[in-house]
Formats: C-alpha cells, structure tokens, sequence
C-alpha cells in the first residue's frame, strides 16, 4: 500500500513539475516575442519620425504635387497610431492586422513620392534629401530585420503552444496565439515579366 502511495505521489510531483515547465517556458516565448516587437516599435518610431523631415524638404521642389505628399503624411500617420496600439498588445490579432494594413499603405505612398521625385534632378542632388534617403533606407533595413526576428519568435511560441501536450496548458492558462507581422508588398508578388 505504502509502495502504491509513493508510487501516486511521484507521479502527481512529475506532472506537477511538468505543468510549472510548460507554463513557465510559454511565458518566457511570450516575453521574447514582446521584447521582439518592442525592437521593430523602436525602428518604425524612427522611420515615422524622418518620413516628416523628407517630404518637408521635398516641399519646395515637388509644390505642385500636394497630393502625393498629404497621402504620404496620411499613411505615416495612420501607421503610427496603428504602431502605437499594437506596442500596446503585440499579441493582439487585431492590432497587428490593422499594423500591417497601415504599413502596406505607407509603404505604397512612400513608393509613389520616391517614383515622384526621381523626376527631379535638383531634388534628387539635395544633399538633406539624401542624407534623409540614406538614413531612411538604413532603417527600412533594421526593420526587416526586426521584423524577421520578431517573426520568427512566434513561430516558436505559437508551435510551443500548440504542440501535445503544452497545447493543454496554453488552453488552460490561456495563451492566445500571437499574430505574425506582415507587409503586404503586391509588386513583390508579381511575377516579373519577360519579353524577348
């Protein structure tokens, strides 16, 4: 009896252990994953904060082309208030589809102003603008990074929380799966088009 008792004691301590494994391992995968995206919050701050000072110095060369240079503020705008809900919950679906949204818009404006302002040469030459344009595509570059690497946090956590049998800890001690961050690009989809 005593060798029965022991035997339920050590297996309720194993399971006991396992559950405190579990959870404990899901808070840490959550944790890297805000910290993941608290690198990008970081990033798109910096990039909402020189898009501004850009078209402000393409203003005087580009003065007939008010259009373009409102839709970029618009975009920029709304893809920082779509920034700041989402540094709010990173794990909130919602917040980061709405994100995405935003950045897929920014990054469709900032593609016309760029394609707009090729057509000027003393623009182009002007040394603020370009020192805006290289500041800028330096962090485009440390966003991708971030990105990817917020990404690729969680993958991890998602694939932890929904793997046998941690999956019964993430439902009980609900771990809402996290929302990858994604830019829609349409001319990255496009297969490119060969004529001979």
């Amino acid at each position: 009896m005593f060798v029965m008792l022991g035997a339920i004691l050590i297996l309720g301590f194993l399971v006991v252990i396992f559950i405190i494994g579990a959870y404990n391992s899901l808070v840490t995968l959550r944790n890297r994953y805000k910290n993941a995206y608290s690198q990008i919050d970081v990033q798109l701050k910096r990039r909402y904060d020189l898009i501004p000072n850009l078209v402000e110095t393409a203003k005087g060369y580009l003065s007939h082309e008010r259009g373009t240079l409102e839709a970029v503020i618009t975009a920029r705008n709304a893809a920082a208030t779509a920034n700041s809900k989402a540094a709010q919950n990173p794990g909130d679906a919602t917040a980061m589809k709405d994100l995405s949204g935003a950045e897929t818009a920014l990054s469709g404006a900032m593609t016309r102003f760029f394609a707009l302002s090729e057509a000027y040469p003393d623009l182009k030459a002007n040394t603020t603008m370009l020192n805006l344009m290289e500041e800028l595509t330096s962090t485009e570059n440390k966003v991708s990074f971030s990105r990817q690497a917020y990404n690729d946090s969680v993958m991890t956590y998602n694939t932890r929380r929904e793997i046998f049998p941690t999956n019964l800890i993430a439902i009980t001690f609900n771990f809402a799966p996290a929302e990858s961050f994604v830019i829609d690009k349409p001319e990255e989809k496009d297969a490119p088009k060969v004529s001979f």
